[in-house]
C-alpha cells in the first residue's frame, strides 16, 4: 500500500512529460517540406518540388531545392526560408501539437513560411492567422526539442 502511491505518481509524471520532438519535420525521416523547394514559396509564390542534385543539409534534415539558385540562397540565410515550427502544421501546433504537412497548404505572413495539414485546414488557420500565430508561437517555445546530431 505504501509503495502504490509513489508508484502511481512517477507513472502519471512519467505519461504526462512531452516527448521531445525533431527540430524539423522530415516525412521520411530524412527530408524536410516532403522534399520541396523552401525558397520557391517566396521567389515563385508557389510550391515547387525539389530536385535531387539540388540539396543541403540543415538543422538535421536534407532540404531539396528546384535549382542551384535557391539552394545557394537557402545556405547563406537557412532560417530566413525555412518554415515556421519546424514545418510542422501551424493549425495544430497553436495547440502544442505536431502533424505532418501538405506542401501545398502554405502561407507566406510577414515574410515567414506557415504549413498546414492540407487545403482545409489551412482555410480555418487562416480566419484568425494573427491569434493562431500567437499562440503556436506560444506552444513552440515550450515544445522539447530533440537534440541536433552531428
Amino acid at each position: 500500500m505504501y509503495f502504490l502511491f509513489p508508484s502511481l505518481l512517477l507513472f502519471v509524471l512519467a505519461c504526462s512529460a512531452r516527448q521531445a520532438v525533431d527540430p524539423v519535420f522530415k516525412a521520411d525521416g530524412l527530408v524536410a517540406i516532403r522534399g520541396y523547394d523552401p525558397v520557391s514559396y517566396f521567389s515563385d509564390n508557389k510550391a515547387v518540388a525539389g530536385d535531387d542534385k539540388f540539396q543541403t543539409t540543415w538543422n538535421g534534415a536534407k532540404w531539396k531545392f528546384s535549382s542551384r539558385k535557391n539552394m545557394d540562397a537557402f545556405k547563406k540565410k537557412p532560417e530566413n526560408f525555412a518554415p515556421q515550427y519546424g514545418g510542422y502544421c501551424a493549425y495544430a501546433m497553436r495547440d502544442g501539437e505536431t502533424y505532418e504537412i501538405d506542401p501545398n497548404a502554405w502561407k507566406i505572413v510577414e515574410g515567414k513560411l506557415y504549413l498546414n495539414y492540407n487545403e482545409k485546414v489551412n482555410g480555418f488557420w487562416s480566419r484568425d492567422i494573427p491569434g493562431n500565430i500567437k499562440k503556436a508561437d506560444d506552444q513552440w517555445v515550450k515544445l522539447p526539442k530533440k537534440k541536433e546530431i552531428p
